[in-house]
């Protein structure tokens, strides 16, 4: 669990406590937003399911807010039918069969429960997240990604730029470094 005091928010914004795999505080941190951004994650200890669980509490709280714009992130091994698939990339998702295989499948669970919503919803499938400098730059869309890795202020660069731009809308787009 996060510290709210440790966390480098301008005095206007207000930090709700809240669980988002058991969906406490959920409804209220949804309520009156604009739009969603779910950027969660699995570590170690956390629960098999916790996209798709946690998800499924953020889209209910949503549907219950009125809220319609939902910006979710996985990892770049969840795909798509007609993704353009490096050879790296084919021997990453190998890999993460082989030592993922419920990370993955929770996500790619999470995406599917996304796509059945009638929200404004963009899904970013990101590669292996650093705390490198930003370059501010990315490429995104059908990016065809193997074993790189991006910095994680670039992937809110561009999730940012999706919510402002209304990028990707119903869309499942690529994230990559430059």
């Amino acid at each position: 669990m996060r510290s709210p005091a440790k966390l480098p928010f301008a005095d206007d914004v207000t930090v709700v406590a809240g669980d988002v795999y058991t969906g406490t505080g959920v409804a209220e941190a949804v309520a009156g937003a604009d739009a969603v951004v779910s950027v969660l994650g699995q570590t170690d200890g956390s629960p098999d399911d916790l996209l798709t669980v946690a998800g499924d509490n953020v889209l209910a709280a949503m549907t219950d807010a009125g809220v319609d714009r939902y910006v979710t992130l996985v990892g770049a091994g969840v795909r798509q039918e007609g993704d353009s698939v490096s050879l790296g990339g084919r021997a990453m998702g190998v890999l993460l069969k082989l030592f993922a295989r419920s990370v993955l499948e929770d996500a790619a669970a999470h995406v599917d429960r996304v796509k059945r919503t009638d929200l404004a919803w963009t899904v970013v499938r990101a590669p292996r997240l650093t705390e490198r400098a930003p370059t501010g730059e990315y490429r995104a869309g059908d990016v065809s990604l193997g074993f790189e890795s991006i910095d994680r202020a670039d992937v809110a660069r561009f999730i940012l730029d999706c919510l402002e731009e209304d990028l990707y809308v119903r869309e499942l787009p690529t994230v990559g470094p430059t």
